[in-house]
């Protein structure tokens, strides 16, 4: 497989990743200036920068790059120390791919066509859920994953992680309610949901009733979003992004 198609499929998957890029020889070094090598997250590669020690530094040293999202440029000795026969030295470019985080959208609605139009441009893999054909059939959100499904059958289905985020803004409270209190029993990073203080106040009851407990409930963001003054779909998306964006970064290293 070409290197640029799976790095192109790794992105598209949000499976974090490392480019490792040889930018500078110097001496005699086992690949020149140019080679590539992918690291994974879990630690598998695709491509070589040279093998042997030099190329165990270069994985360590790009697992603590996609640990932190931060760029690096590394030199590494190719002589006697690392145990090769050839001698000389290399610059590598550590770039690690941007780690998006997985964002479920239920509803499309305008608020979540809104709020999947614009999130993902700022970190987050966006996927929207809604069983209305007269709205996932007709949508076109660029880099979105348009699941046209029942919320709940949805659920079952869908892979949640401690990294994943979701959004509750379907057309009826009683959906609202009950996606909500399946999500809260899912693992994730954040949990919203939308509605006004009255609806709030009546899910939290209702949630309670229905065993869960207390701290979960707390920690559900509702009404969803941060407190600005906001009327519009685009303006409520604005407001729910915000809160995205402040527990995303929240959680970077």
């Amino acid at each position: 497989m070409d290197i640029f198609k799976m790095l192109t499929e790794l992105s598209l998957d949000g499976k974090p990743a490392a480019l490792c890029t040889i930018i500078n020889t110097s001496g005699s070094t086992p690949r020149k200036a140019g080679s590539k090598m992918i690291v994974r997250f879990d630690g598998k590669t695709f491509g070589s920068v040279g093998g042997g020690k030099l190329e165990v530094q270069a994985i360590e040293d790009a697992l603590i790059a996609i640990k932190t999202g931060n760029t690096a440029l590394k030199t590494y000795s190719s002589g006697e120390d690392n145990d090769m026969h050839c001698y000389g030295e290399c610059q590598i470019f550590i770039d690690p791919l941007p780690n998006n985080y997985p964002l479920i959208i239920f509803g499309a609605g305008h608020v979540g066509q809104a709020l999947a139009g614009i999130a993902g441009n700022y970190g987050f893999k966006v996927s929207i859920v809604d069983h209305r054909e007269e709205l996932i059939d007709h949508l076109q959100i660029e880099g979105a994953q348009l699941i046209k499904q029942d919320y709940t059958s949805a659920i079952d289905e869908l892979d949640f992680t401690n990294k994943t985020f979701i959004v509750v803004s379907t057309p009826s409270h009683a959906f609202d309610e009950e996606v909500t209190l399946l999500c809260a029993n899912k693992p994730h990073a954040y949990l919203g949901m939308i509605g006004s203080k009255k609806k709030v106040a009546i899910a939290k009851k209702l949630f309670a009733e229905k065993g869960l407990d207390s701290k979960s409930i707390e920690s559900i963001d509702m009404p969803i979003g941060v407190p600005i003054n906001c009327e519009t779909p685009n303006e409520i998306a604005i407001s729910i992004l915000a809160r995205l964006i402040d527990i995303k970064n929240q959680k970077q290293p």
